[in-house]
């Protein structure tokens, strides 16, 4: 299963952190095709599920880094915070405008699952009206989810700066998008952990939220493809077991990312000293983030 875009390399010298910043980006999503890998439509619409599940998502996190600001004394930190929550405020603006833009134009109504992502982030994940030091810990609770979801958007992030979409048609618009997101889901990768284990989420706490978020986040993102999948007349209505036997092709064919690199992942999160750092290369993303033409649109 080939891994690297030709020409691809992870620059040999990593920089560590880097200031974080949110960056203007500008996509034209004229004519752009609902199956924007042409020989590979299951792959296409599971990376478009992305699309109905991140806003939500990026906007409950912004939502509770706005909540845990007033409580972080670490300077180093809060100025982390501030540029993750600029950053995931971008990326849910700019997956937002596809669901319109792209899924809606091209005959998907988004907003049926929509609605479930709202319910979700809002309703199960979002601020209780409840008061004193069980309201923190609900806070807490939330910090470490968080956590848990941004060690996977890393390890997608890392994953799609480095696959060869290009083999399989990939429309450049679509692939600049998650690339782009990609970069700076790894330019970004310590801040959710460090925010959790300055709240004292302990590291028992966060391996048993990693074992109920990983099988959850796997769901709805299968949920979100069957959704697409059963919404694009172009496709037959695949029951899950297919659905699921179509995803396994993808992933071998180097579509998607494989089950034993994303369970390896997920149990790297285990090891007692676990950092996210060893996901993905500071140097490579901000690398592609100097090269993105959405960016770059947007600077020129």
């Amino acid at each position: 299963m080939k891994l690297l875009r030709t020409g691809a390399r992870r620059p040999d010298v990593d920089p560590g952190e880097v200031a974080l910043n949110a960056r203007n980006v500008q996509f034209d999503w004229t004519d752009t095709p609902l199956r924007w890998m042409p020989t590979e439509p299951v792959a296409s619409h599971l990376i478009n599920a992305l699309n109905l599940l991140l806003p939500e998502g990026e906007r409950m996190f912004c939502a509770a880094y706005s909540e845990a600001l007033p409580f972080v004394r670490d300077e180093k930190l809060r100025e982390a915070m501030l540029g993750f929550i600029g950053q995931e405020s971008m990326h849910a603006q700019t997956h937002d405008k596809v669901l319109y833009e792209v899924l809606a134009v091209n005959g998907i109504d988004p907003g049926r699952y929509v609605a479930q992502a709202e319910f979700v982030f809002r309703k199960t994940l979002g601020p209780k009206e409840i008061d004193g030091r069980a309201q923190r810990q609900m806070m807490v609770e939330r910090l470490a989810v968080i956590a848990c979801l941004e060690h996977f958007f890393a390890f997608l992030g890392d994953w799609v700066l480095n696959a060869d979409l290009e083999k399989f048609g990939a429309d450049p618009r679509v692939a600049d998008l998650f690339r782009w997101h990609g970069a700076e889901e790894v330019e970004h990768r310590h801040v959710a952990h460090d925010v959790a284990v300055y709240f004292d989420a302990g590291y028992v706490r966060r391996a048993a939220l990693m074992t109920i978020v990983f099988p959850i986040f796997i769901t709805l993102v299968v949920r979100g493809t069957k959704y697409l999948v059963h919404e694009d007349p172009a496709l037959p209505n695949l029951g899950y077991p297919r659905l699921i036997k179509r995803v396994f092709g993808s992933m071998w064919r180097g579509a998607l990312p494989g089950v034993p690199s994303l369970l390896w992942s997920a149990l790297s999160t285990f090891k007692p000293g676990y950092n996210p750092e060893s996901v993905g290369s500071t140097a490579q993303a901000v690398a592609y983030l100097a090269t993105s033409p959405a960016a770059r649109a947007v600077a020129s």
